[in-house]
Order: C-alpha cells, then structure tokens, then sequence
C-alpha cells in the first residue's frame, strides 16, 4: 500500500478526489461556529481545573505533554480517562476540563491526558503515550484513590481513535469513542496526513477496524446526526464488523449533534452520554461482583 497526498483530480477514495476526501474529514470547516464553541469550552475548563477536586499537570513521560490533570470526585470511585481530539495535531488537554462535570456529578473521577501532536511526534509515538498514561495511572491507582477495577477510557474524534487503540491495556476495563476515527487510510489520503505522515504500517496496525480480534471489553460508540457522512460511516461500519464478530460494542446515534454540539452530551450530567458512561461503569462493578464470586 502506499499513498499520494498531492492534488488530483482522479478519485482516490470511495470516489472521492483529494479535494473532495479533504472536505469530507474537515470538520472545523463543516460547522460554522467551531473556533467559537472552543472557546467556550476553554472558560467553562478554567473553572474545573481550579477547583479544589483538581490535580494538574501530572508528569507520565519526559515529553513537555506528557501530563494528565486529574479532577477527583470521590475516593474509591470508577474513573474515566479522556483523550481529546484535534486530528492528533491539534488542541490540548487543557481546552476539555469541562467534561467533567457531566461524569463528576455521578461520582466519577476523571483523567485528561494529554500527548504530543504531530509532526513533532509520529501516530506509533503517540499511541505509546497514551499508554504511559494508562502505566501511570496504575501505578498511582492507590494516591489518586479511584477503583482500579472500573476505569473506562474514552475520547472523541482523533481521541475517540486513541481509546478504541487503547481498549486492549490491562488498566481498561470498557470503552466509548465519539465522533471517532476507525479506519485511518482515508486519513492517510488527506490533508490530515500533511502533519501526520501516516505510513503503510501505522495504518495496518493503528486502525482499529483491522484490530476488532483484540477487543474484548464492552465498547460503546457515539455520533451526531448532523455530522460529515464519512464519520459518521467510519462509526457504522466499525460497529457492523464488530457485531459480525460477536463483540460487545454498541452504537448510538444523537439526532440534531454535529461533531462539537455532540460533547455537549458528556458535559452535561444528564446528558445522553454521560448516562452511557454511567450503565458502562455500572457494567464493569458488575464483572467485578461477577468475578469476586468465580473466585
């Protein structure tokens, strides 16, 4: 497999030509008040980080971004680790605090990792920090006082990627992506790859659709109605080839959500996501009990 990244006219994906494949993952173009809604988001997250709950800038690796904040809503509570998106090369950790504030008010911790963007850093790179975050974590499982055996890893969009690669780590016990990327070779033959340089082999072995034998813990995926149809196909079809093989993912659509009101559903306590978040957390106490009795 190899990839061409220059402009063409001739289709180079379901169809598409580079022109049209770029326009099909600009999400940012495709929802008029994007750089707003970021901003928005960057206010509602001061107030989170500065609460009292909050553990900022934890260090898990030598990288200027390898930190995580930690916003702590009771000891000995689940936690859910959330990656954010930005197509791996943009945004921070610091923008989506916020979030929070959905999961916190039903008693779950929560972990904002960060990680470096491209290009300073290649797709095989940053997998491997999400994963150092996971180690830290596990290891600090005790000082930061949440239940190691309910932690849900989560993201959206480029971090909906990173949780669906991460689903696998020892500390996982489920998973939800929203908005997330399933299959990166369209990626890979956009202009997202201008930063990236997505090669043949990240893309075998970084694409979760080509990895569903590796996913044994309950999955959940979300995506807006209003979203670009090619990511809302990448979540039908990750879901279609997962249920073909009998695996525990479920997906869900939410009419009237494009791919930043959809976060809207997890900052909300009542919201549609954080409800999932919470049934999820709830299905891993019970593997838990389930466990503890075998044994």
């Amino acid at each position: 497999m190899s990839f061409t990244y220059g402009g063409t006219d001739a289709a180079i994906y379901r169809g598409m030509d580079r022109a049209a494949l770029d326009a099909a993952y600009n999400n940012s173009a495709a929802v008029f008040d994007s750089s707003e809604r970021l901003a928005q988001w960057s206010e509602r997250s001061k107030a989170v980080r500065a609460s009292s709950g909050a553990r900022l800038d934890l260090a898990y690796g030598p990288r200027p971004r390898n930190s995580l904040d930690y916003i702590a809503a009771g000891r000995g509570a689940p936690l859910f680790v959330f990656i954010h998106g930005g197509y791996w090369q943009r945004n921070s950790k610091e923008i989506f605090a916020f979030l929070a504030e959905g999961p916190g008010a039903h008693r779950i911790n929560v972990a904002f990792v960060g990680y470096t963007l491209a290009p300073e850093a290649r797709l095989f790179s940053i997998v491997e920090e999400i994963a150092q975050a996971l180690d830290f974590l596990s290891n600090r499982a005790d000082e930061l006082a949440f239940d190691r055996d309910s932690v849900v890893i989560g993201g959206w969009s480029a971090g909906g990627h990173l949780a669906a690669v991460s689903l696998d780590h020892p500390l996982v016990r489920g998973g939800l992506s929203i908005s997330g990327i399933f299959d990166l070779e369209p990626i890979a033959l956009s202009y997202i790859n201008e930063k990236l340089r997505l090669d043949a082999a990240e893309v075998s072995a970084f694409s979760p659709m080509r990895r569903l034998y590796e996913r044994p813990n309950p999955f959940r995926l979300f995506f807006g109605g209003d979203e670009l149809p090619e990511l809302q196909r990448q979540s039908i079809a990750f879901a279609d080839a997962a249920a073909a093989q009998g695996l525990p993912v479920r997906m869900s659509i939410l009419p009237a959500h494009n791919h930043f009101s959809i976060l809207d559903e997890l900052g909300n306590p009542d919201g549609k996501i954080t409800r999932e978040l919470v049934s999820l957390v709830d299905e891993t106490a019970l593997r838990k009990r389930a466990t503890l009795v075998v044994r």
